[in-house]
């Protein structure tokens, strides 16, 4: 299931990228050829106008084929073709598809406060959270919660030692109580989709350096629902905030890797993604939006780099030839994208394993 939901989200993400550099083009009277539906081999394709649009068997994205991408191609319709088009029409262009990311991400954070979305009672910007209760928001591998069945999203009730029973009102109340019984059976009657259940486990060492542990992570968690108007504002601070976090951290990371420091570890591809799919959509849907909302971020701001085979590197070859006041040679840029794009499936197939490995 959580590689279906993986293979819709990537779906919808590619999609409406695309989108963005196909509105656009259409905007500015430049003719586009096809817009498909998923990579081929082609199901079925609709023309209208002078634009087909297809539908492939391989629902991994989609794209969108402009006439006079690469010059060598322009024999009629010169002036309706992308090569020929002002720069700054060329870069809305390819900056279109970043922007449609960063719009979606907005539109989701922004309905995910309308449909009220599990928040942490505090860090919200002062905004109030009904219901407060003791969610699982991290579960260790292999320790007795995850053993016992206890996932991410579950609410904890309350723990019982056979002789006292609390209840689970802080995850201070929890630590301390877990803490001081290593090797006793604990009851921990939680919540998991709406429905009590109540599995023993014991406590071990190792987990926690406070003492001993059942393998979960907490937080006080309610839901935080806001009006539209207030929800599209904070939804513009949120994307606005997550946006800068991904920059710091690809920054981080790319820095460490010209440095030869970076780590590996925290990168995730696609098998890391659909674990993380699973895991989003069992705490809810309004949750899955919101990791759609990051997805979408993320997506955007690795298009934006500056590297072939990127919109980044395209919109670095705009400005180059700008600069030059002459075309790049059609030759040397689609070189350059076709090294690109070869480097990028090289470090997919290397950050694959790497998810792979982890699950091992």
């Amino acid at each position: 299931m959580s590689i279906l939901i993986f293979i819709i989200i990537l779906l919808i993400l590619v999609l409406v990228h695309e989108l963005g550099h196909f509105a656009v083009a259409k905007f500015a009277k430049i003719r586009v050829d096809e817009f498909a539906f998923g990579f081929p081999p082609r199901l079925f394709a609709v023309k209208k106008g002078e634009t087909t649009y297809a539908f492939n068997a391989l629902p991994l994205g989609g794209y969108v084929k402009i006439y006079g991408e690469d010059p060598n191609e322009v024999t009629e319709d010169t002036v309706r073709s992308f090569a020929h088009q002002p720069r700054l029409v060329q870069a809305a262009v390819i900056v279109a598809g970043v922007i449609m990311n960063l719009v979606l991400a907005w539109v989701l954070i922004s309905a995910t406060l309308i449909f009220g979305i599990p928040a942490p009672v505090d860090n919200n910007d002062g905004l109030a959270v009904s219901s407060p209760r003791l969610m699982v928001t991290e579960v260790s591998t292999k320790g007795p919660a995850e053993v016992s069945g206890i996932m991410a999203g579950d609410y904890i009730v309350t723990l019982s030692d056979g002789v006292e029973v609390v209840s689970a009102t802080s995850p201070d109340e929890v630590s301390s109580f877990i803490g001081s019984r290593e090797g006793k059976l604990v009851s921990v009657t939680y919540e998991h989709n709406g429905v009590s259940q109540t599995n023993d486990m014991v406590p071990v060492m190792g987990i926690s350096q406070k003492g001993a542990a059942i393998g979960i992570y907490m937080d006080m968690v309610g839901t935080l629902k806001l009006p539209i108007h207030l929800a599209f504002y904070h939804g513009a601070k949120k994307t606005w905030l997550y946006t800068k976090l991904t920059t710091q951290g690809l920054y981080a990371f790319l820095k460490g890797a010209v440095t030869g420091h970076a780590n590996m570890e925290e990168v995730t591809g696609p098998v890391g993604i659909v674990k993380a799919v699973g895991a989003a959509s069992a705490v809810g849907f309004t949750n899955l939006m919101l990791f759609t909302a990051l997805i979408s971020i993320n997506l955007a701001i690795i298009n934006i780099i500056p590297f072939p085979a990127l919109d980044g590197g395209r919109l670095l070859f705009i400005a180059i030839e700008w600069v030059m006041r002459r075309p790049i040679k059609a030759s040397y840029a689609n070189a350059m994208n076709a090294a690109g794009f070869a480097l990028l499936m090289l470090l997919m197939v290397l950050v694959t394993y790497h998810d792979i490995a982890k699950l091992f």
